[in-house]
């Protein structure tokens, strides 16, 4: 139930998003931050060493201006390690405790070659101007230790040297960093460094990381759990207005305070919605009042006549017209059942047949000459003048719709009057227009003339065995063609009603 909340997946996603942001960033840090601290401790090992192998060679170390040479000692330096006398020195590796020059000569060692120097105060030279500790030592060619510092590992074995390289290399070993060179002459100087101390700094680093991000993280959850409630209580807004609705309170609308956003257009929607269903709503309601209305008068009607002929004992005669009176009742409300039917069809969306092109003059003409007799026996004049107007749809429910236009005008005109039906094909529509020179309609009933169940005068009309539902049929034809119907009417002067239907198009 959780993980279909779109809250819940929204904190989610955030959550993994922030989590993987958090965690690269973090470990980007750590490592670039480890990878810096070791080259610059390398750095300082580098310098050390260089010393260390000037002062091997007589430079003596950074006091006469640091190393000039790498990769050993020039001709002039090494004249000048001929001319220095042998000096005592202490190896801590060495059983032999050599106090002068050596029985081959002044500075010259067995193998033939000069002995290596290290000149008073030249070591601890060499390895001063960098961070305390560290450890440090120098090996002659035949790979005797002659001097390390006291601090240090109590294991300090010579590197092997690569060939005849003299380049600076590193080796790691027990978690200690050393760097080491071999001279052309084959001394060795090494420097180390402990890398305890970098570690703890990188693992004091990464607790911090760890608490920098979990803050990030907690306070980019809280933000994003705010932001998606702010975000998501208009949904929750519409759903308790539309549960309100839906129990019966249909004026209920959702208020909205930003229409402009997603969720307010989503709202105006609703909203826009919900008054289309609460006028379908009414319009229903006082649809089935009005039904109910105009079939309790011809039920009563009914009950009166049956109730009457069972009273006493009555002649055929009286019979005979109690039966006609039932049946015309009867008549009035089979019509009204028909046209009730027709308009239920009619909004569903099935009260149309097959959509064929047609003829929309000549489906006028026909229906307007089968009314020609009407209209005589009340004395009008009936002028037909129609014209090609072809459209697409059902000719049955379009002669309908004439034939109910055309009736109504002949019935509220008086005699003498006139009746005018046209036909035009004009742009992308076909107009039918009904004019007549009758009573017309008053000013106040004009928006209602298309309303089911409505009559100008109820009681004249009701008599008369009309419903009030001709109009609203005829509307309702029109408008599943696509088209529109309209009115203009005057008191006293007479009523023109136009139907507009868009050429060729099928409903």
């Amino acid at each position: 139930m959780v993980i279909r909340s779109i809250r819940w997946r929204l904190q989610l996603w955030l959550g993994f998003l922030l989590v993987g942001v958090l965690a690269g960033f973090g470990l980007m840090v750590h490592q670039l931050q480890g990878v810096t601290q070791r080259g610059l401790l390398k750095e300082d090992l580098e310098r050390r060493v260089a010393a260390l192998n000037l002062a091997v060679r007589g430079g003596g170390g950074p006091a006469s201006g640091g190393p000039r040479s790498l990769g050993g000692p020039s001709e002039e330096e090494a004249r000048e390690v001929r001319r220095i006398p042998p000096l005592e020195f202490r190896g801590s590796g060495d059983r032999q405790r050599p106090m002068g020059p050596p029985p081959d000569g002044p500075g010259m060692s067995r193998s033939g070659r000069p002995q290596a120097r290290i000149p008073e105060g030249a070591f601890e030279l060499a390895l001063s101007g960098g961070p305390p500790g560290g450890h440090a030592a120098v090996w002659s060619r035949e790979g005797v230790l002659l001097r390390r510092t006291e601090v240090g590992p109590p294991e300090l074995p010579i590197p092997r040297r690569p060939g005849r390289s003299t380049q600076m290399l590193f080796r790691d070993r027990d978690g200690l960093l050393e760097c080491y060179q071999f001279t052309e002459l084959g001394d060795c100087v090494l420097a180390g460094r402990s890398l305890q101390p970098l570690e703890r700094a990188q693992r004091r680093l990464a607790w911090n990381l760890a608490g920098v991000g979990a803050a990030v993280l907690a306070l980019g959850l809280g933000g994003g759990w705010w932001l998606s409630t702010r975000a998501l209580r208009p949904v929750e807004e519409i759903r308790a207005a539309a549960e309100r609705i839906s129990g019966g309170a249909l004026s209920e609308r959702i208020a909205t305070t930003e229409p402009d956003s997603e969720v307010g257009r989503l709202a105006g929607v609703l909203n826009a919605t919900f008054d289309r269903l609460e006028a379908a709503f009414v319009r229903q309601r006082r649809f089935t009042d009005d039904a109910a209305h105009e079939l309790r008068t011809p039920l009563a009607v009914l009950l009166v006549e049956a109730q009457s002929a069972l009273s006493r004992d009555r002649s055929p005669e009286e019979y005979r017209e109690t039966l006609k009176a039932s049946l015309a009742t009867a008549q009035q409300m089979r019509r009204l059942t028909d046209s009730l039917l027709q308009l239920a069809r009619l909004d569903e969306g099935d009260g149309l047949g097959t959509a064929l092109p047609l003829d929309l003059g000549e489906v006028a003409r026909a229906q307007a000459e089968a009314l020609r007799p009407l209209a005589i026996q009340k004395g009008l004049l009936l002028e037909v003048l129609t014209s090609s107007a072809p459209v697409c749809g059902d000719a049955e429910r379009l002669g309908q719709v004439v034939t109910n236009l055309v009736a109504n005008a002949i019935q509220y005109t008086p005699s003498g009057g006139t009746v005018k039906v046209r036909t035009v094909a004009s742009g992308d529509d076909c107009s039918l227009v009904v004019e007549d020179s009758g009573i017309g309609i008053a000013v106040e009933d004009l928006p209602h003339v298309f309303d089911r169940f409505f009559r100008a005068d109820r009681a004249r009309r009701r008599a008369e065995g009309h419903s009030g539902l001709g109009l609203a049929i005829c509307r309702a034809i029109v408008e599943a063609h696509q088209g529109r119907i309209s009115v203009e009417s005057a008191p006293g002067v007479g009523s023109v009603f136009s139907v507009r239907i868009p050429v060729g198009k099928a409903a």
